[in-house]
Formats: structure tokens, sequence, C-alpha cells
């Protein structure tokens, strides 16, 4: 086939891959069973060409970003507090679903043991790519979404390792020392690569300082882990994995802003491309990989039936497993853990590329190898529409849901709120004898707008009340617009150089930018209904204060009338029920009630808002 073909086809199934993950978001259906199920249908299509996938693409070209792309993402501190449960899932349940699915297929199909190992190491691991994509898009609770994600990148290994030997074992040259040798050279070797690369990276990203320099060593850092750990027979996934969890979790210390944003943005980019497109192709695979095994001479009521046992042996496998673990935990800890937890987990178990990149790993010489095709190919098709699809109806029957707009609302401002009292310490500490009183005074208001915007997106919409923000956001974009059509002008006129035309402008779009990021992240939603936790605990004046004092329906802010003020959001004092605008109010009533009678803790009086704010510490519950 001509280049110029291949470039065009490469280009059509990237874009077509992207129209239909846009279209999934915007109906807000599973993007990969609906790449996989268009993939299918145009697998049918006579003037669409065979595609193959092999399994060199998928492993040494689209495993490495997606694992680092979703290893950035990980938290460090998330993966320590739930050590025990991944290594349950990715290790445990990976060999249980192994051993299962390979006694069905010894039973059914007439194969060796060892290629019947080697299947069930194919379907054992979920897939990274799909377990993400569905978790982002349901919003499940971030302790289940930390566990499926870090499960996810971690069975990998197990599954290759398991079938590398039973690979050997075929052959006849391999013993079971020679296994776990391989599982801890693969898992430990990894490891050691992995942060390895990573402090080698850290010591370059130290002394870059150019963003496109940073990004271009971030863009080789998963190759740069996985190659070498694939070469001494360590785990490149592992490597991959390790290598990204360290730079992620320390990229505020060692790279700059500009190369943080600029990092996230091209990441963010490269992961949705290919997950999308690598769904597509895993349904365009379905013709040829379906015709093959039905002509490969087995009876075809024994396929289908195999097929049907594998895959609910799969699906089986995973609860059984997730639940005994529950269990056992119960036993040892004591614990009362909500059964829906464990129930969501068994059930986000979808298989992808991994395994079908995987069963392409297969020799030749397997026996039945394109019927194993098929049902490698079964297990990803039917987890991902089976599971994938009727996920989000489980986690709504459940009743169980991640934190809301409100709540990440809130507590970003909380955070804010304690990175302002740290960057006003600073500032008094660094102010000098030569520095000018407007300086100290610009900077002061600059934190101070940033936090009460935060606060601002609690509390009744911009529809309802204009607060301070919403002006600064209207007025900031209209004096944006007006100073970009100036610089244009001045660049149709060629009055400047092309080089500090486009310097400026850049600056006039990160502004805007951030603008508009800002409003479409942090909005909280009115209907939820919010609430701080937990500082009660280490805070007297929080501890003292009455929980839920009644708030009149006709709440008012009495010093904003009698000054004919308008006031933003209303807060209550728990020490004597005096009500006050809140600090992005221009009276600033309440904290002035604060200063004035020392009573240390107000609440919120706004609809659906019970949080309460200790002045003393700064502490919100």
């Amino acid at each position: 086939m001509p280049v110029v073909e291949i470039a065009i086809g490469l280009v059509v199934l990237v874009a077509a891959a992207t129209a239909l993950a846009a279209l999934a978001r915007r109906f807000g259906v599973s993007e990969p069973a609906v790449l996989t199920l268009a993939g299918v249908a145009a697998s049918y299509v006579s003037v669409v060409p065979q595609v193959h996938l092999e399994a060199e693409v998928v492993l040494l070209g689209l495993l490495p970003p997606l694992l680092y792309t979703a290893a950035l993402r990980t938290s460090l501190v998330d993966f320590r507090a739930n050590l025990g449960t991944i290594v349950w899932l990715s290790v445990g349940l990976v060999l249980f679903s192994t051993l299962a699915v390979a006694l069905v297929v010894w039973w059914l199909l007439p194969v060796p043991f060892a290629a019947a190992v080697a299947l069930g190491a194919v379907v054992a691991p979920p897939d990274a790519v799909a377990a993400t994509a569905v978790a982002r898009r349901i919003g499940m609770p971030r302790r289940i979404v930390t566990v499926l994600e870090d499960e996810s990148l971690f069975n990998d290994a197990t599954a290759l390792v398991a079938l590398r030997s039973a690979i050997a074992a075929s052959a006849g040259a391999v013993t079971v020392w020679e296994v776990g040798g391989d599982f801890v050279l693969a898992a430990g070797g990894g490891a050691l690569v992995g942060a390895a690369v990573a402090g080698v990276l850290v010591l370059l990203r130290r002394r870059i300082t150019d963003p496109v320099l940073d990004t271009s060593v971030s863009l080789l850092a998963p190759f740069v882990a996985y190659l070498p750990a694939e070469e001494i027979h360590a785990s490149g996934v592992i490597a991959v994995v390790t290598c990204g969890m360290i730079l992620g979790h320390g990229a505020h210390r060692w790279q700059g802003a500009a190369s943080r944003i600029a990092e996230r943005t091209n990441w963010r980019t490269i992961s949705f491309m290919l997950e999308s497109t690598v769904f597509l192709v895993i349904g365009l695979q379905v013709r040829w990989i379906v015709e093959g095994a039905w002509h490969s001479g087995l009876d075809h009521t024994l396929l289908l039936a195999t097929a049907a046992a594998v895959l609910v042996t799969v699906v089986l496998a995973r609860p059984v497993w997730v639940f005994a673990g529950a269990g056992l935990l119960r036993v040892l800890r004591r614990e009362a853990a909500p059964l829906s937890y464990p129930a969501i987990v068994s059930w986000a178990g979808m298989r992808g590329v991994v395994t079908l990149a995987a069963v392409l790993l297969l020799p030749e010489s397997t026996p039945q190898l394109p019927v194993l095709e098929l049902l490698a190919l079964v297990v990803v098709g039917g987890t991902l529409l089976l599971q994938g699809s009727s996920l989000p109806w489980l986690v709504r029957r459940l009743g169980v849901r991640g934190p809301s707009r409100g709540e990440d609302a809130l507590a970003k401002a909380d955070l804010l709120q304690r990175a302002s009292s740290a960057g006003l310490a600073e500032l008094e500490r660094g102010i000098g004898p030569h520095t000018p009183p407007a300086v100290v005074e610009s900077l002061r208001q600059r934190l101070v707008w940033r936090t009460n915007a935060a606060w601002e997106r609690l509390g009744r919409p911009e529809n309802e009340v204009a607060t301070p923000t919403a002006e600064y956001r209207r007025l900031r974009l209209a004096m944006l617009a007006a100073e970009r059509s100036a610089v244009l002008a001045v660049r149709d006129a060629g009055g400047a150089d092309y080089e500090v035309l486009q310097h400026v402008l850049a600056r006039l779009d990160l502004e805007e930018s951030m603008i508009d990021r800002f409003d479409d992240d942090d909005t909280a939603d009115p209907a939820q209904t919010l609430s701080g936790r937990g500082a009660a605990e280490v805070c007297e004046h929080l501890a003292a204060a009455p929980l839920l004092p009644g708030v009149p329906g006709d709440a008012v802010c009495a010093a904003c009338v009698a000054q004919g003020l308008t006031w933003v959001h209303l807060r209550m004092c728990l020490g004597c029920g005096h009500i006050g605008c809140c600090e992005s109010s221009v009276g600033n009533h309440a904290t002035a009630h604060f200063h004035d009678s020392g009573h240390p803790v107000m609440r919120s009086v706004e609809p659906g808002e019970l949080w309460r704010w200790c002045y003393v510490d700064e502490l919100l519950d």
C-alpha cells in the first residue's frame, strides 16, 4: 500500500475516533462502547480495509504513553493508603482469573493446559484506559476510582509475566521456581528502572526552564522507562508507572508553572486521541478475527459455547475474588465498609487493548490460535458492552456518588484560604524598608480577590445575585477583547515586529483562558447541600459551637440595609446569631462582627449550605 494511502487512512482513523468520542461525551454515553460498536460496524463495510493490530505497536507504541498519562494523574499518597487492596486485585485477582479461565478452556477445547493458561493470562487484566474512561464519566467516589485506576496500572505486569511463563511452559522450558523468579524480576526490576529513570529526569528538569524542552523530555519519559526495563526482562509496565507516579508527585517542586501547564495540556490531548483510536481499532478487528475462528474447523456450537463460558467466567471471577477480599478485610480489621463499594469494584472489570495485544504474542504454533484470538475479542467486547454500559446504572442503583461540584468548590475555597494565609504571612516577612506600600497593597488585594472569588462559587448562582467576581469576569473579558483588537490592528497595519505581536497576544490569550477555566470548573451546584467535615475534631471553637441553629427565612444583613449596600452572601455568628455579609460584599460585616465581638465561629446562611468557619484557627467544618 502506498505511503500516501497509509497516511490518509491514519488521518481518517484518528479523525473518526475523535468525532465519535466527542459525540459520546456530548450525549453522556460510554465512549469505549460507542467507539467499539462503531468499529465493529465499520469492519463489515466493504470499502474499509482490513485492520490488523500488531502486538509490538500496542506494547511499544501505545501502552507506554497511555500508562504514563494515567500515572501522572495518580496520587502517590492515595496509592500508599490503598496498597493492600491494589496488590490484592492487581496480583491476586489476575492470577485467580487466569486459573479460572484456564480450567474452563482446558475442559472445553482440545488445547494443552499451558495454552489455556496463556489465554487466561491474556483476558485476566482489566484495562487502564477503559477503567479510567468509565470512572471519569460516571463520577464515582474517589476512593473507588483510585483503586480501579491503580489496579489497572499494575495488573498488566502480572498478566504479562503469567503469559510469558505459559508460553515457555508450552515448550517445556520452565519451572515453578523460574516463574516466581520472573515475577520478582518483573516487579522489582521494573520499579527500580522506573525510579532510576525518574531520578535522571528530575536532575534534567531542575536545569530546564524552557517549557518546550521540558515537554520534549516528558514525551520521551515513558519510552525511556519502558525500553530499558524490557531489555533486562523486567516489567516495562511497572517501570513506566513508577516513573510517572514519581514525576507527577514531585512536579510542583521540579518544574516551572509554564512547564506543568504545557505538560498537562499535551498529555491530556495525547491520551484522548490514543484512547479514542484504540477502542475504534478494537472494533475494526472484529470481522477478520471472527472469520478466522469460524473457519478454524472447530464445531460452531462448541465455539459459541466456549466463548459464552469464557466471558461468564471472566465476569464472575472478579466479584468472587473482590467479595472474598472484602469479607477477609472485615474479619481482620473489623471494618464495616458499605457493600456497595466492592459491588462497584467487582463490576468494573472492562478489558481493552492490552488483552488484544497480548493474544497476538501467542506463537503461531499454538493449537486453535484463531479460536483463542476470538475468545479474547469476545471478552473485550463483552465486558466493554455489558459492564461498561451497565456500570453507570449500578452506581445510581446503589445510591453511590462521588463528590459534587459544590463539595469540590467548598474544598477548593477552604484550601485556597489556607494558601492565601500562608502567602500573606510570607508577604509580611518579605517586606523591606524600600518596598513601596502600593506594591504591598496590590499583592495583598490580589490574594484577597482570588480567595473571595473561590467562596463566591458557593451560595446562590450568579443569575440570582451579582458577585464581584462575575462583574470582574464580564468587564475583564470585554477589556481583553478590546486589547486584542488594538493589537491586531497594529499587526494588520504592519506597525510592530511579528514576534513581539505573538508574545503580547499569547499573554492576552493566557489570561483569558484562566478566566474561562476558573468559571467552567469551579462553579458549585446549588442543588447540593454543602457541609464541611472533620475540623471540629482539632478546633476547640468549632467543637463548642452549635451545629445547626435555626436560620430565619427572611435573613438580611441589617448593617447593609442601614448603609444602603448590597450583599453577596450572608453569614451567621454561632455565638449570638448576628447575621452579616461575607468578605466579598462591600461591607464585610460578618468579619467586622468577629473583630468587634470575638465570637470565633460563623456558618453560611445561603440555601443548602451547612458549613461552618472558625475565624481564629481558619478551619472549615
